[in-house]
């Protein structure tokens, strides 16, 4: 798994952030049962940036936590084999990696939320990683019940990397 990460607004929030960014990477493809090493591009900005993205790709004029990009048009969630025979479109030449896409996160966003919801800066972090990270894997969230399967992959991924809302909150 390679991961390319700009920190543009030099965020520093306690942890390593590709560190941490690249394990809840591989725990979502691990959980998904994603058959090739992948490549995620992560962009951590302001609001004021992400603002910028959102207006100009969705046409929505507000800042959001966390934007996906996926790489990849599922035919189903985690229906990694749509990739076959399309080698070119789909993997890095050099490395061979699956593109799954990029993760833009709004620091801004990571603080706020963290303080709203009362817990740490890692778990908001992480909790926007997996989030998007299902996104690239081909999952959304439009009806009730595509949100409570994001929801349930999303708390499974964090528990399992130990990352939970009652630890410490610095």
């Amino acid at each position: 798994m390679t991961s390319y990460v700009e920190n543009e607004v030099a965020a520093e929030f306690g942890f390593d952030i590709k560190e941490l960014a690249e394990a809840v990477m591989e725990e979502t493809l691990q959980m998904e049962n994603c058959p090739y090493e992948a490549q995620v591009n992560l962009l951590i900005t302001d609001n004021q940036e992400i603002c910028e993205i959102n207006r100009q790709y969705r046409q929505i004029d507000s800042p959001t936590d966390v934007l996906s990009f996926p790489m990849i048009d599922f035919d189903k969630e985690a229906g990694f084999s749509v990739v076959e025979g399309g080698e070119a479109d789909y993997f890095d030449p050099e490395s061979g990696e699956l593109l799954l896409g990029d993760i833009i996160i709004s620091e801004d966003k990571v603080r706020e939320q963290s303080e709203k919801y009362g817990h740490s800066l890692k778990r908001e972090f992480a909790f926007l990683m997996a989030h998007s990270m299902l996104h690239l894997c081909g999952y959304d969230h439009m009806t009730e019940q595509e949100a409570q399967i994001m929801e349930q992959k999303q708390e499974k991924i964090l528990t399992t990397l130990g990352i939970t809302r009652d630890i410490d909150i610095k």
